[in-house]
C-alpha cells in the first residue's frame, strides 16, 4: 500500500519510527531532490509493502561535479533528442548506483532517531537514578512516585513552602493550610527550629480511611522533608477534619483524635 504523507514539517525518520517501529533498518530510500520541498513535506510517499520511503532530499549524486554527469557539448549538433534520451538514461543509472549509499545514510539517520527517541522516553529515569539515586520503578507509594518526577527542579523549589502547599493540594484534592512557626521537642528549651506545618482539610474520613491515608502520607512526608525542605526546617503534615457547625454556621477544624 502506498501512503502519501500529509503531515507537514516532520522529519522522515521521526515519522517512520513512529508509524513503523518494527521495520527498523529495512527501509530503502528514494531521494527525489530538495526542489520538492518548496511545496511538499520531507517525506513524500511511503510504500510499506516494499519498505520504500520517498523523500524530498538530494541524493549523494548531487555532490558530484556537473562535468562528471554531462558535458556542455553533449546536446549540440544533430540528434539532440536522441542524445537527451541517452543523458536521461545515464542519470537514471547513476541514481540507481547511488541508491545504496543514500539508503545506508538514511538507515543510519533512522537509527540515530530511534536512539534519541529511546533516550527521551527514559531520560527521566536516567536522571533520577544517576543524579538522585532514586529508582522511580521501585517506588511503591503513589504520592511519592508523582512527586519524584519533580526532583530535577529541586534546586529551585527547595525551601519554597508555598509550592509544597500547592503540591499537597493537588495530590490530595483538598484545602491545605500552611503555618510557618518554630518547633522544639521541649517547652523549656532555648533552641528552636523553624517549622513548616501543613494541614490537609479533609471532611468525613472514617477511622479506617484516616489510618490508610496516614500510612500513605508518612512516606510522602519523609520524601518532602528530605528533598524539598531546608535541612534546618522541621516539617509537619497532618490531616484535619473540616466541616460546618450547624449551630453557629461557622467553619471549624478539628483533629481526628479530638474528643468532644
Amino acid at each position: 500500500m502506498k501512503i502519501q504523507n500529509r503531515i507537514p514539517e516532520i522529519r522522515a525518520e521521526m515519522l517512520l519510527n513512529y508509524l513503523y517501529p518494527e521495520v527498523g533498518d529495512k527501509w530503502c530510500v528514494q531521494n527525489e531532490g530538495t526542489f520538492y520541498r518548496n511545496y511538499n513535506s520531507d517525506l513524500l510517499y511511503i510504500d510499506d509493502a516494499k519498505n520504500v520511503a520517498q523523500t524530498a532530499r538530494d541524493s549523494f549524486l548531487k555532490l558530484l561535479p556537473q562535468g562528471v554527469l554531462t558535458d556542455d557539448n553533449d546536446l549540440k549538433g544533430e540528434g539532440a533528442g536522441e542524445k537527451f534520451k541517452q543523458l536521461k538514461i545515464r542519470l537514471r543509472l547513476l541514481r540507481e548506483a547511488f541508491k545504496p549509499i543514500d539508503t545506508f545514510h538514511f538507515r543510519n539517520s533512522l537509527y540515530i532517531e530511534q536512539q534519541a527517541d529511546s533516550l527521551l522516553q527514559t531520560k527521566l529515569q536516567y536522571i533520577l537514578s544517576t543524579y538522585f539515586d532514586v529508582n522511580i520503578d521501585d517506588i511503591e507509594n503513589r504520592y511519592v512516585r508523582e512527586v519524584a518526577v519533580l526532583l530535577p527542579y529541586v534546586s529551585k523549589r527547595r525551601g519554597d513552602f508555598g509550592f509544597v502547599a500547592e503540591l499537597l493540594k493537588i495530590l490530595f484534592k483538598c484545602e491545605v493550610t500552611m503555618t510557618i512557626d518554630r518547633y522544639s521537642h521541649s517547652d523549656s528549651t532555648r533552641r528552636w527550629l523553624p517549622m513548616a506545618k501543613y494541614e490537609l482539610l479533609i471532611p468525613g474520613l472514617k477511622p479506617e480511611a484516616y489510618r490508610a491515608m496516614m500510612a500513605d502520607l508518612q512516606p510522602l512526608h519523609d520524601f518532602i522533608s528530605e528533598w524539598f525542605m531546608p535541612v534546618d526546617v522541621w516539617c509537619q503534615i497532618n490531616i484535619r477534619e473540616h466541616h460546618v457547625e450547624q449551630r453557629t454556621n461557622n467553619r471549624i477544624t478539628l483533629g481526628y483524635n479530638t474528643e468532644l
